[in-house]
């Protein structure tokens, strides 16, 4: 897989451990965007009269990588954005359990809306926290990223399946941001009622594209009041006539943005998803191993058997600039530094940035 980095000109002059903050598009995809502009530019609205069934097959595409249904999926410019439009169809004043200093787009909208908060922490005991909280508090919602943005630490959708079966009432809605695109999901066989994600990190498609999965069982929870012209079926529709995940498609939708997310999802498929899946786990169990050798992990990663391929590192701003003066891309977050590693990295590159950590440390 080492000839797939020619597609990522920007590997060339750095090592790029911050995929966690902006995916790394491959030149594909440019090229791409590069023609459908030129189509745009000399063809105008006769380009644009194609644009619907576009989308329909970037849906199915979406559809097809996370096993859920095309009917389940709106095509959204960013995860904030559908989360708001979630938000605002929910019922004022129910109980909404949230994970303490979860992404500022999970938690932000809830708190700042008509809803009785609750917490859980984030920490080694994720799962039990979750568990206490739900017993003691008894939400109605559960909203939480998939994989946390600070530490990496990811929630083990065994223990969410347990939970909804306990209690079957509770909403799980999710952020799959800093999740999907780094192994194999299934929509269809998770807990999860609602899933939402921006792909310009894991899925590496850029910006102004990501999309919603909601199941049909939580649509009589949920009761969005965003609509717009495109979210007609046709130029007769009536606004009522609109179905549910089109009022998450309120405007014109851009085939640029969600064509490079089709883009991406293509290109990762030649590649091989598997193939992808299982060197970012290698990655991972490598990086996590020498993390560990140096005392460079807090116990929230060390004692979980299950972690993602984001890592926060101990470590200041004097650490943090010492890696750019090797040209080791990565992020001071949460009184840490953030390493990830993704599937156009490499075990050289792990070995390069331990042996800076080993000289800087």
């Amino acid at each position: 897989m080492e000839d797939l980095r020619k597609h990522f000109p920007a590997l060339e002059s750095c090592i790029y451990l911050n995929t966690a903050s902006n995916g790394v598009i491959p030149k594909p995809v440019i090229e791409w965007r590069r023609q459908h502009d030129l189509d745009l530019m000399n063809h105008a609205s006769v380009f644009r009269d194609k644009h619907k069934l576009h989308i329909e097959q970037i849906r199915q595409k979406v559809a097809d990588f996370f096993d859920a249904s095309p009917d389940e999926i709106a095509l959204v410019p960013n995860v904030s954005f559908a989360i708001n439009t979630v938000l605002e169809g929910l019922p004022k004043g129910q109980k909404v359990l949230l994970l303490k200093d979860d992404y500022p787009s999970i938690n932000w909208p809830v708190e700042t809306r008509d809803f009785d908060v609750c917490y859980a922490e984030i920490d080694e005991n994720l799962e039990k926290n979750i568990e206490a909280a739900v017993a003691k508090h008894k939400p109605d919602v559960f909203m939480f990223s998939i994989v946390q943005w600070l530490s990496g630490i990811k929630i083990d959708f065994e223990f969410l399946k347990g939970l909804k079966d306990k209690h079957p009432n509770l909403l799980l809605i999710a952020d799959g941001t800093q999740y999907l695109g780094t192994e194999n999901f299934s929509f269809a066989d998770n807990a999860i009622d609602v899933l939402g994600a921006s792909a310009y990190k894991w899925l590496t498609a850029g910006y102004g594209n990501g999309f919603i999965m909601v199941k049909e069982s939580a649509r009589e929870r949920i009761f969005p009041k965003t609509i717009g012209f495109n979210s007609a079926e046709k130029f007769e529709s009536l606004a009522t006539e609109t179905t549910f995940m089109k009022h998450f498609e309120p405007g014109h939708q851009d085939t640029l943005n969600y064509g490079s997310l089709e883009q991406a999802m293509l290109f990762q498929e030649k590649l091989g998803n598997d193939n992808i899946y299982q060197k970012i786990a290698s990655l991972s169990a490598k990086a996590k191993g020498h993390f560990t050798e140096m005392g460079l992990l807090k116990n929230d990663t060390l004692l979980r058997e299950k972690h993602s391929s984001i890592f926060n590192l101990k470590g200041d701003r004097e650490l943090f600039k010492k890696l750019q003066e090797y040209d080791i891309i990565c992020s001071p977050r949460g009184g840490g530094i953030r390493v990830s590693f993704h599937y156009y990295n490499t075990e050289e590159e792990i070995d390069k940035l331990i042996g800076v950590l080993s000289r800087c440390v």
